[in-house]
């Protein structure tokens, strides 16, 4: 992405747009038992507070009702009913894990199948989008986090930490492609969850060879434990590397969410919060819930005079319903150079769309 003079004014940025990931599926119901939401009713309640708070783009996990992480895409399917008519406006992400909450005690943390996974093209009601990661990759959430981050919850037993420590991303080529193929025909955006600038790099590869024709809508995920570390040298390298026509916004886990959420605002990306990324005040004195995550963001970009995306902006601005017939096309949309023809030599500067 370029930063020209005047890249930092509030009026040459989008609206920010807040996601809000409120279920938390990492941890069980008393480790927050005032904010984790349980029966169905208080699940499409959460949804309902979170959009009023300002969140306009909502990442969906649900729970059984005994608390633990649901693997039954019948539970998804009522949840997004549910929501849909309480916030039609809402942009609905369903988490691409489905649920990698473990089973059972003692269980490592799991993604499911493939084939589970493909199903998610199959919700009805069908989502706005899909998050989905690229490259099988480590997942280790626990790496970074500190024993007060862990401390009195379920990941700061000895069963609850390994469990997390060993979680892995099964995301192979084959599957992804044939995954996005299917997301893209049932009109599903895909929400690219990126680790690192390799992760981004096989993104443009597919987008180069026609297998990607859809915009380049993405987080930045820096949480460690085989992902990026929240740190501002890798955050600027990846940013560089971003084309002008994508959407980024930045997530990362703890009490490094409210840092990199502010730098969001300031460069005119946009942010992520919600409890499945931190449970706590920068003092660690308390418990912060997502809904009083969304109200500090929104009071932060009022002060740096940012407007705050309403539904109809955030669907502009992550492009809802947008799909390109070619690479070309493809390219173009999201900014990158086109594809190098034969004999073509030097530089090519930027791609033309279709």
């Amino acid at each position: 992405m370029n930063f020209q003079d005047g890249s930092l004014y509030p009026e040459h940025q989008d609206p920010l747009v807040i996601t809000c990931a409120p279920y938390g599926p990492e941890w069980m119901p008393a480790d927050f038992p005032e904010d984790i939401p349980v029966s169905m009713k208080e699940h499409v309640q959460k949804a309902v507070d979170c959009y009023n708070a300002g969140a306009t783009v909502l990442h969906l996990h649900v729970r059984e009702p005994d608390g633990k992480g649901s693997k039954r895409l019948s539970k998804f399917n009522e949840l997004l009913d549910g929501i849909r008519s309480r916030v039609p406006g809402l942009v609905l992400q369903v988490g691409g894990s489905i649920s990698f909450a473990p089973e059972d005690d003692g269980q490592v943390a799991k993604w499911l199948s493939d084939d589970t996974r493909h199903m998610l093209a199959e919700l009805n009601p069908a989502p706005d989008q899909v998050t989905i990661a690229i490259n099988s990759n480590q997942m280790n959430v626990v790496e970074q986090m500190l024993p007060e981050d862990l401390a009195g919850t379920s990941l700061g037993t000895p069963e609850g930490y390994r469990a997390y420590r060993e979680m892995t991303i099964p995301a192979g080529p084959e599957w992804v492609e044939e995954h996005i193929r299917r997301l893209s025909a049932k009109g599903i955006q895909t929400h690219f969850q990126l680790a690192n600038i390799t992760q981004l790099e096989t993104v443009e590869r597919m987008m180069r060879r026609g297998v990607c024709n859809v915009p380049l809508i993405l987080t930045w995920v820096a949480i460690g434990g085989g992902f990026d570390a929240p740190n501002l040298y890798n955050l600027a390298n990846f940013v560089r590397a971003v084309p002008d026509g994508a959407v980024l916004t930045l997530e990362t886990s703890m009490l490094n969410v409210l840092p990199v959420n502010m730098m969001a605002i300031a460069l005119g990306l946009h942010v992520r919060c919600g409890i499945e990324d931190n449970i706590w005040t920068q003092d660690r004195k308390a418990k912060l819930g997502s809904i009083k995550q969304i109200e500090q963001l929104v009071r932060i970009a009022r002060e740096c005079s940012r407007e705050v995306a309403d539904a109809q902006q955030a669907r502009r601005i992550y492009r809802i319903g947008e799909f390109y017939g070619s690479a070309q096309e493809t390219l173009a949309k999201n900014g990158f150079a086109p594809n190098r023809q034969a004999s073509q030599r030097g530089f090519v500067q930027h791609a033309l769309a279709a």
